[in-house]
């Protein structure tokens, strides 16, 4: 009776351990499925469309988050609001100035990877206006200096060209009218703690971009060490090239899944 009792009682054990185990494993294999987007300066979120809709036909639940565009603390904290209602882990994606807010926000505990798209990456104590500076800008660049209210704009006679070159002109016209005011002082703002220091990045180079010098952006990638994927686009490339961007996302996404 005694051996049956500790042969039962070891049986117990072993299933437990192999549950628990089994229930480790699992959570550390954890599919991501959640994507948070956020939009840079000169745009607002309603550019993610295509790449919303190529995200969820995978089965991936998106969150576009609405930059106020006033202060890269503002930003951050509106980041970070959507990744506290995310369910688990997220994939971390910005555009342009997007990238030094996900540089910042990408240290919050549900960020598991970031994806910078033609975006800005500094390091600690780096700002988006050192990189800028870095290059001489495209003639077709339309970056204005900011006005007597601290905001800066994007010539509207060169925005076409210089922002988003391969769209349509009447898209054009909807992208500059639906721009969120952009505060200058974004552009000064130190980072104070570089995520992509701390996780896995993935960067994305418009090779057509006429506001980032694309030799810019893989100066910033392969100092970082971020996993580059080269798209021909405009800077907009995330609206003119959805599809290809998403793959870039749902690649990250796996990535850091281990699948």
């Amino acid at each position: 009776m005694k051996k049956q009792t500790l042969l039962h009682t070891l049986k117990g054990t072993i299933l437990a351990l192999t549950l628990a185990l089994f229930t480790f494993t699992a959570a550390s294999a954890q599919v991501i499925k959640n994507v948070v987007l956020v939009h840079g300066a000169f745009a607002d979120g309603s550019g993610y469309k295509g790449v919303y809709e190529a995200l969820t036909k995978q089965g991936y639940h998106v969150t576009v988050v609405q930059n106020p565009l006033t202060s890269l603390e503002d930003d951050v904290t509106a980041t970070k609001l959507a990744l506290d209602a995310q369910d688990g882990p997220a994939i971390l994606a910005g555009h342009s100035w997007g990238g030094v807010v996900i540089t910042e926000a990408g240290n919050h505990p549900k960020v598991a990877g970031l994806v910078y798209i033609a975006a800005f990456q500094p390091d600690n104590n780096e700002t988006a206006l050192k990189w800028f500076q870095t290059a001489p800008p495209a003639p077709e660049n339309g970056v204005l200096p900011a006005d007597d209210k601290g905001i800066v704009y994007y010539d509207k006679a060169k925005f076409h060209a210089g922002f988003c070159g391969d769209v349509s002109k009447e898209e054009a016209a909807f992208m500059y009218a639906s721009q969120g005011a952009f505060y200058g002082k974004c552009f000064v703002s130190p980072v104070t703690d570089a995520a992509w220091r701390h996780k896995p990045a993935f960067g994305i180079i418009a090779t057509e971009d006429k506001s980032i010098n694309p030799d810019i952006q893989r100066n910033m990638y392969k100092r970082s060490n971020t996993k580059v994927t080269e798209i021909k686009g405009s800077h907009a490339v995330y609206i003119s090239q959805p599809q290809k961007v998403a793959n870039v996302i749902i690649e990250a996404a796996k990535a850091v899944s281990g699948k």
